[in-house]
């Protein structure tokens, strides 16, 4: 089997294609290398089957090529951090929008099959918890560029269940929820590794708001397990997925047991959301995946607990 992964040099994009040369597959990383880093893929730039194409996915001629040469694509590569989203909007739409499209063109050309990395963000500030992935979705104002990257997400799905639907072409969506794990930096709004790397350095935790809102994270492992299952499942085409963890915590109780694991004394701070990204902004409540769609598809479950995931990245930043 040989793989095509866009976004291969990033935080998931790495792991995968560790993942799949691993089983024996050929592996093509195409990378920009704009939020991605060649330090991710370091330890496999020798190895006989994999190779690294830095390239924009907007480049056609190189695209066509590389498709042409795979028989499946992850497409992983997209805008991704709120603080880069809320600082970048048009970049995020742009990459979004036009990445996924040569892609799913590309993809038709040459009747690849394809796996679309979506994203929780999609569900907006909908209250409907457990998040199902054929719920009703609820979105802020456009005015709010927050919700750009959730708009330009779900347009990726839109285009993809198109071109299923119209010509065929064999694709698979995961949404992806919160997910952490070594390689991971908190440069453009990750909490996990940025409160970490506050706590192991002694600065003050800084947490967002009131500290209420909750999330459920994911080993990077076990999204990487999913997503190449999900692959490799015939039933799972055309199909929608939510891939996440099942542990909900908010993050004033994250930070206190990043301090605990950590051995931290920092103190925690809390930043109201003006200060931290731009007047106005709004963030989801609430973020928890219903998985019993994936779960009955192929048995997939998350293995790697939320303190096993700290303590590999508190290991990681010291």
């Amino acid at each position: 089997m040989r793989a095509l992964i866009t976004g291969g040099a990033g935080f998931i994009g790495s792991h995968l294609a560790e993942a799949l040369l691993a089983q024996g597959q050929r592996v093509t990383a195409v990378d920009n290398l704009s939020t991605g880093r060649i330090e991710n893929i370091a330890g496999l730039l020798d190895h006989p089957h994999f190779q690294f194409v830095y390239e924009t996915i907007h480049n056609e001629t190189v695209m066509d090529r590389l498709v042409s040469e795979c028989d499946v694509i992850y497409h992983l590569a997209a805008a991704v951090g709120v603080e880069l989203i809320v600082k970048d909007p048009v970049h995020t739409i742009e990459t979004n929008l036009n990445g996924t499209e040569n892609v799913l063109r590309l993809a038709r050309r040459y009747r690849t099959k394809v796996l679309i990395a979506s994203t929780s963000e999609v569900y907006g500030k909908s209250d409907a918890i457990p998040f199902q992935e054929d719920a009703d979705r609820v979105m802020g104002p456009t005015t709010k560029s927050r919700w750009s990257y959730a708009e330009s997400k779900a347009m990726d799905e839109f285009l993809a269940l198109a071109y299923h639907k119209q010509f065929g072409l064999p694709v698979v969506i995961c949404r992806v929820f919160n997910t952490v794990g070594p390689r991971q930096t908190g440069r453009y709004g990750m909490v996990i590794p940025r409160l970490i790397q506050q706590a192991v350095t002694g600065q003050p935790l800084t947490v967002y708001g009131d500290g209420q809102q909750t999330r459920c994270f994911c080993n990077v492992k076990d999204m990487v397990r999913a997503m190449v299952a999900l692959v490799a499942e015939p039933g799972a085409v055309g199909e929608i997925f939510n891939v996440g963890g099942t542990e909900e915590i908010s993050i004033l109780n994250l930070a206190r047991r990043i301090l605990a694991r950590s051995g931290s004394r920092s103190e925690i701070k809390r930043i109201p959301y003006d200060e931290a990204y731009e007047a106005g902004f709004e963030d989801m409540r609430r973020r928890v995946p219903d998985i019993t769609k994936i779960q009955t598809m192929i048995g997939w479950n998350p293995t790697i607990t939320l303190d096993q995931t700290l303590d590999e990245v508190i290991a990681q930043f010291r």
